[in-house]
């Protein structure tokens, strides 16, 4: 059909759509996100809007990766995300627009239309010239704009993505049995004729019924099925099908059973293979709209498809080294195993397809950390430390203790980084209490007495604060300025502190997200401290870095990380562990107790707190809900001072509060005018006060396991005995256990667990101090798609590999991929370069590889 000379071009119709999807977009960005919150599910319409333009017609390649991208921002639900994760997307969003814009002007002739079609003849469907690993999912077979959004919600927008999307586990419906064998009570399969089709209506219930009878050698099998009315044309009498499903009582009891059908498969003589009964079946996550029988129809047509032009990126040796199958193979097998797979091994991810992908996909991730850590090693060090300058003597004077042999082996790393001709990108983990700040201190002596800037960014302002008082105690007596930016407070003091920053004149800036605000500029930033980092997201720490004309970066974490998460979240960092407390410390005493053992732990709060120490006692909620059993932090604080603790003094700390009452509770506290503090987990991190040695944990049970060893290292912090009382609600009537260095009777078997993992977790940290040990359990129970919540660390999401099953691969990845760009750096080998082509596509946008070349 030939357009009407008086309707818009598609230049000017999609002018018209962006300017419609950009005008909530610039509301919500306008005034320095101001109306913000007022904007509602503004993720679904932009969703919408992207998906119905992709639908209406083919963009030029760019403009579709654009698109794809404005959706992909808008994925999630915007209100759920922090605010500055909101305006990130926000501003990104903005300038995917601009782009379009730019590209929608185009005069090039990427907006022509195409040549009237003449109607009588047949009409061919052409898809975009892509390779097929690129090609949108959306011109597969069988899928369109509608399934396509169904598929989204697994992340599959191209087919590679969904030929990478494997079953999560596989059922075996391989052997077929007599229906004269049938085992009542079991799920078996079965293969025979219908000798009898009948449909029926249920009045009472509406239901459309389909009645089938099948029939073998050996007898024959009712079935009933209901309201799925399209049956009745499929299971007509004659057809050959198989069946798989559970075999019940029937109407007249077990003499004449019938089968719960799970699934079916029409038999015929010139069908294809069976994809649901008859072989060992895939089974894929589901979604509303989306079933697993559907997805195995996909993938078999995907891998007709495409199974063979699948491209082998893994070098020959490397393959031949490890007995990896060849990739083609690999993803057959892994979709659809073939007979006489162990099924054990396949549940488990053990097969050698499986192996096969695993090491490809964890193989290519750190091949592009390598070849990141190559560039960052390479780049022009723009900062020059003077490793003589007399503060870093004074700071050692200064000091009121001796350094661990750890933090002095950690300290040194650190200072030969920063005093070499590369850049230093070095991660330092540690447990809660084995002195990271005075290591970071160190560091930014070095900066500052080379006449450089420092500043150290933390995830809230209570950490924030913690760290410029210690800084201050620390750096202003040798003569360094250290001040604080904040987000809150007067307008004057802001700038006033802003102001000595752009000056030079604040040496040390400390500070959370506000220190990478627009109006902070530094004048000369030699060093970025980043606490917590898994806390940020990666445009944060970047802007930071950007800021500062390429500083050293020192991140810092006290959330221990499993050695498998170091290699793939930082594994382009050079990381330093400090494993050593300072000395004098007693590793901290756990118990596990119920509420009939409330009197024991108010006993032990009561005789600490009469001993002059002080406490902690904490709850998940700041108040009461009708939704939950919980009892909350405000309560909590008022019953306790009322009854239990009427004798000493009880503070309430918790995140609604403003920052100047925060401020003058914990300035009570740490003085000891306030003996116990009531709080929720805003004192998870960054709170230092000695003389505390009970941390009291209410509804332990409903935090995380490294949540749960933060709040922990609250106490335990000076040479007296510290204790942490868990109290878990659904404990009951047992008897308490004891960490290490207690003494107590082993606790009864749990009568009424809601979850298992949290009864592991609590056992975790009742077993072991150990940082460590504690987040390598924390992995196992949760297993890596949970631990820590991977968006927030940055962490790849992975569709083959695991990183708690596959950590021996993931060894044998990393030193593969290490080695291979220590001998190729740029991959140009021809050999080498399908493998960077796979690399690029993967990780360069995730990982910033824009500069790898």
């Amino acid at each position: 059909m030939i357009r009407r000379s008086s309707e818009p071009n598609p230049s000017e119709q999609f002018q018209q759509w962006l300017d419609r999807v950009a005008r909530p977009i610039e509301f919500a960005t306008r005034d320095a996100f101001a109306h913000l919150p007022t904007v509602k599910n503004l993720n679904h319409f932009v969703s919408s809007q992207v998906m119905q333009a992709l639908s209406d017609r083919v963009y030029p390649r760019t403009i579709e990766a654009a698109l794809l991208r404005l959706r992909e921002l808008f994925f999630e639900d915007q209100q759920r995300l922090p605010a500055e994760d909101q305006q990130r997307r926000l501003q990104e969003a903005a300038v995917i627009l601009e782009v379009l814009r730019k590209e929608a002007r185009d005069p090039a002739g990427a907006w022509h239309e195409p040549e009237p079609v003449v109607m009588c003849e047949p009409v061919m469907t052409v898809t975009p010239s892509k390779p097929w690993w690129a090609q949108p999912i959306r011109f597969a077979k069988g899928v369109g704009p509608k399934r396509t959004s169904l598929l989204q919600r697994f992340g599959i927008e191209t087919v590679e993505d969904a030929l990478w999307t494997l079953p999560w586990r596989y059922e075996d419906r391989s052997v077929m049995t007599p229906i004269g064998q049938l085992v009542p009570g079991v799920q078996a399969s079965i293969c025979g004729t219908i000798v009898r089709s009948e449909a029926k209506r249920a009045r009472r219930r509406r239901l459309a019924i389909l009645d089938i009878v099948v029939e073998d050698s050996t007898g024959h099998l009712q079935a009933v099925f209901f309201n799925q009315p399209f049956l009745e044309s499929l299971f007509i009498v004659g057809t050959s099908v198989m069946l798989t499903g559970r075999l019940v009582a029937g109407a007249q009891g077990w003499g004449a059973m019938r089968m719960e059908v799970a699934q079916y498969e029409v038999v015929g003589a010139e069908s294809e293979a069976p994809l649901h009964v008859g072989r060992i079946v895939p089974v894929y996550h589901e979604t509303k709209g989306w079933t697993s029988r559907q997805m195995r129809v996909l993938m078999k047509g995907l891998l007709d498809s495409h199974a063979a032009e699948a491209q082998e990126v893994l070098p020959v040796p490397l393959r031949a080294r490890y007995r990896l199958l060849p990739i083609q193979q690999a993803i057959q097998d892994v979709h659809f195993p073939q007979p006489g797979t162990d099924g054990g091994q396949l549940d488990r991810g053990l097969t050698p397809a499986h192996r096969r992908l695993a090491f490809e996909e964890l193989f290519v991730l750190q091949l592009a950390l390598a070849s990141r850590q190559r560039v960052m090693k390479e780049e022009v060090k723009l900062v020059s430390f003077n490793p003589k300058t007399p503060l870093l003597g004074k700071l050692d004077r200064a000091l009121p203790f001796d350094l661990t042999t750890a933090q002095t082996r950690v300290i040194r790393e650190i200072l030969s980084d920063m005093t070499s001709r590369k850049p230093m990108n070095r991660l330092v983990q540690g447990d809660v209490g084995c002195g990271k700040t005075v290591v970071a201190a160190q560091a930014m002596v070095l900066a500052c007495g080379s006449g450089y800037q420092a500043a150290l960014m933390a995830p809230t302002e209570i950490l924030a604060e913690q760290h410029h008082r210690t800084m201050k105690r620390l750096l202003e007596p040798i003569g360094l300025s250290v001040v604080l930016v904040s987000g809150g407070g007067r307008a004057t003091a802001r700038k006033a502190v802003r102001a000595q920053v752009a000056s030079g004149a604040a040496q040390i800036v400390i500070g959370t997200h506000a220190v990478i605000q627009q109006g902070v500029a530094f004048a000369k930033l030699g060093l970025a401290v980043v606490d917590e980092q898994h806390r940020f997201g990666v445009l944060q720490r970047k802007t930071l870095i950007e800021k500062g004309y390429k500083p050293d970066v020192l991140v810092l974490t006290a959330t221990p990380i499993p050695r498998t998460l170091a290699m793939t979240v930082y594994g382009d960092l050079d990381v330093s562990v400090i494993d050593q407390m300072p000395p004098g410390r007693k590793p901290v005493r756990t118990f596990l107790l119920s509420d009939g053992q409330r009197g024991r732990a108010y006993q032990i709060l009561r005789d600490e707190l009469r001993s002059g120490r002080q406490a902690y006692v904490v709850y998940p909620l700041v108040e009461e809900s009708e939704k939950t059993d919980l009892q909350a932090a405000l309560q909590g604080a008022e019953q306790l001072q009322a009854d239990e603790l009427a004798e000493f003094r009880v503070g309430l700390v918790h995140g609604r509060m403003k920052s100047e009452e925060k401020d003058q509770v914990m300035a009570s506290y740490k003085k000891g005018d306030i003996q116990v503090l009531v709080s929720t987990t805003v004192v998870e991190v960054g709170v230092d006060v000695p003389n505390a040695t009970v941390m009291m944990i209410e509804h332990a049970e409903r935090f995380g396991l490294a949540q749960l060893h933060q709040l922990r290292g609250r106490v335990g912090r000076s040479g007296h005995q510290s204790y942490c009382l868990l109290m878990a609600s659904w404990v009951l009537g047992g008897k308490g256990i004891m960490g290490q260095g207690g003494k107590g009777t082993p606790l009864s078997p749990y009568p009424s667990t809601p979850s298992s993992a949290a009864r592991e977790r609590l056992d975790a940290l009742v077993r072991s101090n150990d940082g460590f040990v504690i987040a390598e359990e924390d992995l196992r129970i949760r297993g890596p798609g949970e631990f820590f919540g991977f968006r927030q660390w940055g962490m790849p999401e992975f569709r083959a590999a695991n990183l708690v099953r596959d950590a021996d691969i993931l060894q044998h990845a990393r030193q593969e991929a290490f080695a291979l760009v220590s001998q190729d750096p740029q991959l140009k080998a021809p050999a080498h370069r399908a493998l960077r082509e796979t690399m690029l596509r993967r990780w360069e946008a995730k990982l910033e590889l824009g500069s790898v070349s």
